[in-house]
């Protein structure tokens, strides 16, 4: 069926739809609200983020600075970088909202979200999963809907994008195309359904791959349980990778195979270096340790693994992606977004719970005796042993953690 005649359909189903018409909708008054809050806030904010920044600095120039005390310092001066960046983007998010400059919004909410990830792991590695990570876990769920709701490429404000949308997609999914980039720029649509289910797959099969790699090569005839979270067949590190290598290497499916085995042993080994030391220093964790091997960076990525991102990138774009796009499409598509919200609702759970189980647990074996409900949860019913036999492969050092021994750990979001 033509364009054309599914709008004339669509149109004869549903009658005049004059915002069809409307390239432009008006912001809604509660965005515009939002946009003057962000602006005051900014504001308001900005003389207490430059003191901030101007007392770092002067720290820095003093000089004396113990040894022990260099990686607090340093994500100190990420953390407060990354928030003085929010307040400037805060301003211009608010006066791109109230001049109903959607997309511009939405590009500058989506750049917020980024600072604000960052944000929000520094103060994990200085604080644990304490309080101070809330007002940044509201910020980026505030930040997702506005990107979401003010971006003409998603917004539901139409009813005839919507029915047409609805329309296409049952078409495509009858045609198997359904998932695939219809520009033609890349391979696959960046959408979120595609992004979630591609991370929620590959982290199950990472999983597989950790748990034979070590029954077969590392330790033969030993299994060990390799999961990444507290529930679930799940290895998350592997599921972020193939989001990034997916992202990175989306336009480059049908470039040469050294190309892309390249740009995925440089991502996967950064991303497999930045979560060794984030666990390293926001938890005390070691999960892997490379220190002696060929090519080893620091012990938490070498040559040979990184050779290994290179090669699982070549295999995931040129023949797993399609399969998976596959099993994804198995979904009945009048179904496939209520069951995404459910399984996407789920994961978040179960990150935040391995979060916080993780701080506890650091919190525990550093000497804090549980004291908020929340703690003695943990204490209760993921204690040392489960923790140990869930995670077999890590083992923690609160030596090695920002915080130090015996640091207090809140283990809460509230």
């Amino acid at each position: 069926m033509a364009h054309g005649e599914r709008e004339e359909m669509v149109v004869a189903e549903g009658g005049a739809i004059d915002t069809a018409c409307d390239p432009k909708p008006k912001m809604p008054l509660l965005l515009k609200v939002f946009g003057v809050l962000c602006i005051v806030g900014g504001a308001v904010s900005i003389p207490s983020g430059v003191l901030a920044v101007v007392v770092i600095v002067h720290f820095l120039q003093s000089g004396g600075l113990a040894e022990e005390a260099l990686t607090p310092l340093a994500v100190t001066v990420v953390l407060v970088l990354a928030q003085a960046a929010m307040l400037v983007l805060f301003i211009l998010l608010g006066v791109r909202l109230l001049r109903n400059k959607r997309r511009y919004a939405a590009l500058t909410a989506e750049v917020l979200m980024a600072f604000a990830a960052v944000a929000f792991a520094c103060n994990i590695m200085l604080n644990g999963t304490d309080v101070h990570i809330v007002p940044t876990l509201v910020i980026l769920v505030l930040l997702f809907f506005v990107s979401g709701y003010v971006d003409p490429s998603l917004s539901e404000e139409r009813e005839l994008q919507r029915k047409l949308r609805d329309m296409e997609t049952r078409d495509q999914a009858e045609e198997g195309t359904l998932g695939l980039d219809s520009t033609g720029r890349g391979y696959i649509a960046l959408n979120f359904f595609n992004v979630f289910w591609i991370f929620v797959v590959c982290s199950v099969l990472g999983l597989i791959i950790e748990v034979v790699y070590h029954f077969v090569i590392v330790v033969p005839g030993e299994y060990q349980d390799r999961a990444g979270m507290l529930f679930g067949p799940f290895s998350p590190i592997y599921g972020v990778g193939a989001v990034l290598m997916t992202m990175a290497l989306n336009r480059f499916h049908d470039k040469p195979v050294p190309v892309i085995f390249l740009v995925s042993a440089v991502i996967g080994g950064a991303f497999e270096f930045f979560v060794s030391w984030f666990m390293e220093t926001a938890f005390g964790a070691v999960a892997w340790d490379y220190t002696g091997t060929f090519l080893s960076i620091d012990g938490r990525t070498n040559g040979m693994f990184m050779a290994m991102w290179g090669m699982l990138g070549v295999l995931w774009i040129k023949a797993l992606l399609p399969k998976m796009l596959d099993v994804v499409n198995l979904i009945p598509w009048k179904l496939r977004y209520t069951v995404t919200a459910i399984a996407t609702a789920l994961m978040l759970v179960n990150a935040i719970m391995t979060l916080q189980s993780l701080d506890c647990w650091y919190g525990r074996l550093s000497g804090h005796v549980p004291e908020t409900p929340i703690e003695q949860f943990y204490a209760t019913y993921f204690d040392n042993d489960f923790m140990a036999n869930r995670f077999e492969s890590m083992t923690i050092n609160p030596d090695s953690a920002t915080r130090g021994p015996g640091a207090p750990s809140d283990g809460a979001l509230g």
